[in-house]
């Protein structure tokens, strides 16, 4: 009987010391999928700005910016642009440093709050570009309907038609919603899904530390 007990107590012993093993290498992978992860979405976050500025070097703005003739709106504009550029390389810089932060850290937790907090940053990153793009769509149509030349036959029409001025106002909804809907499509199937994996990671995560 003494032999049949050392026998279970040795088969114990190396049971958890397989299960410890597997623990670590579930931690590792973990580890390398969840940093991979956040390495891609600071590259496609990267590949959006760079996309955004050289479409933007194309797009011939200047005329248009000359036949407003307003300083004043062309300063603001200027300052909404810069002031954009800013925000999304902050953003950046914060994926940078999750990117980082999610590479090197060892302990479990800490990997498990690291996740955590760049969902919320790609998160907030996602609904801020929505919200400029909803902006910027109602301030371009505003300024060039107020202030282009071009536009004064369409502003002389609409005052004196009200149902025209309806109708184009309800196609200026039509035409926000279908960018917004287009954007937010794009962004849940590009960053959503490497959240949803990095979410993932985070509950195989919390199995183990729990």
């Amino acid at each position: 009987m003494k032999e049949l007990d050392l026998l279970k107590k040795d088969w114990k012993k190396n049971s958890d010391s397989f299960e410890q093993i597997s623990e670590t290498e579930i931690y590792k992978m973990i580890h390398k999928k969840s940093s991979s992860i956040v390495k891609w979405i600071l590259i496609i976050s990267i590949l959006e700005i760079s996309f955004w500025t050289f479409s933007n070097l194309f797009l011939n703005t200047d005329d248009l910016l000359q036949k407003i003739n307003h300083p004043e709106i062309v300063a603001a504009l200027e300052f909404l642009t810069y002031f954009n550029y800013v925000v999304v390389l902050i953003f950046v810089f914060i994926f940078y440093k999750n990117y980082k932060t999610i590479s090197t850290t060892v302990a479990t937790k800490s990997l498990m709050s690291a996740i955590l907090r760049t969902r919320k940053t790609v998160q907030y990153y996602v609904w801020y570009n929505l919200g400029m793009i909803v902006v910027t769509a109602i301030l371009s149509f505003f300024i060039a309907f107020v202030y282009n030349p071009d536009m004064a036959f369409l502003r002389e029409k609409l005052a004196i038609d009200g149902k025209a001025m309806l109708v184009t106002v309800g196609i200026l909804i039509l035409v926000i919603l279908g960018f917004f809907g287009l954007f937010w499509c794009f962004y849940r199937l590009l960053y959503g899904t490497l959240l949803r994996r990095l979410y993932a990671n985070y509950k195989e995560l919390k199995k183990i530390d729990f």
